[in-house]
């Protein structure tokens, strides 16, 4: 008989729960909207109260505290989402369910997902980027997530304004940071339109990439990952990645060397999948280990 495991990809819009087996198979999910938690934890018991699960990996929306000595470890932290705040998040899946859990965030989830089975396998360190309605940042390195006192946020680290822009950004804390800067709501508000409903010549377009290319090269000069890959819905927008990679190029001046540029900026190979099946492999690998 197949030993299942859990996995939830708890973002900032939508929650997805799966079902996964011993061949690595989803054999169940189910999807919705990020409400209170009053709302949302009804609807994660309903789907896997009908499954015998041996351990589960939930991967959520941040900051969330990963401190095990922490009084508050396994809470969601100082999010925006007020419903969520110093929600106890872990506790109540832990009061439901007697198995164990891995507890991290949903970009570490993704990255773990890229690096085994996507644009990342083969590789041994690997960055992950998702760019969508905050920006999240999760690094694989030999097949451990890294992290220290806490889980990386550097989707808030502040870049170098692009000449005569004067946008003011939209991260509630920071304004101007990297996520304040590129993200979806970044986006919208620049221009007054979703990212998917803006033309691929738009030259908001020019303006994204050099900011993602700056980066690119902060992660890099840090991390010196073998790859960085670019998640999230504003990178479903391809004709980013060659702007990306040609900004980088003029930003790095030779200062360093980098692999090919091609084979080193790319998107992700799992789509929209990445955080489920990471979290999957990360709930086999607790019963595993």
């Amino acid at each position: 008989m197949s030993t299942l495991v859990g996995g939830i990809e708890g973002g900032g819009t939508k929650f997805v729960c799966a079902v996964g087996d011993n061949e690595k198979n989803i054999i169940a999910r189910t999807k919705f909207l990020t409400l209170s938690p009053e709302e949302t934890l009804p609807k994660i018991f309903d789907f896997f109260d009908t499954y015998q699960i041996s351990s589960m990996c939930i991967g959520s929306f941040g900051p969330i505290d990963i401190d095990k000595a922490s009084s508050t470890y396994g809470y969601v932290t100082n999010t925006p989402k007020l419903s969520w705040k110093r929600f106890n998040f872990l506790g109540a899946m832990k009061q439901r369910y007697k198995v164990p859990f891995v507890w991290t965030t949903d970009v570490n989830i993704a990255a773990y997902g890229e690096y085994s089975l996507g644009a990342g396998k083969g590789y041994r360190n690997v960055l992950y980027v998702t760019i969508g309605t905050g920006v999240g940042v999760g690094y694989v390195h030999h097949d451990i997530l890294y992290k220290g006192y806490n889980h990386p946020e550097a989707g808030h680290l502040f870049l170098h304004k692009r000449k005569n822009d004067d946008f003011e950004g939209v991260c509630p804390y920071h304004n101007d940071c990297i996520e304040g800067l590129v993200s979806g709501p970044a986006l919208e508000k620049r221009t007054g339109k979703e990212g998917r409903l803006l033309k691929q010549d738009d030259p908001v377009w020019n303006i994204e990439a050099y900011y993602l290319a700056q980066t690119c090269m902060d992660y890099s000069l840090t991390f010196s990952p073998d790859l960085i890959i670019l998640g999230g819905g504003v990178m479903k927008q391809r004709q980013l990645f060659p702007l990306i990679r040609s900004n980088l190029k003029k930003l790095v001046n030779n200062y360093v060397q980098f692999p090919e540029l091609n084979d080193y900026i790319v998107p992700t190979k799992l789509g929209d999948d990445s955080g489920i099946i990471g979290s999957l492999l990360l709930a086999r690998n607790k019963l595993n280990n």
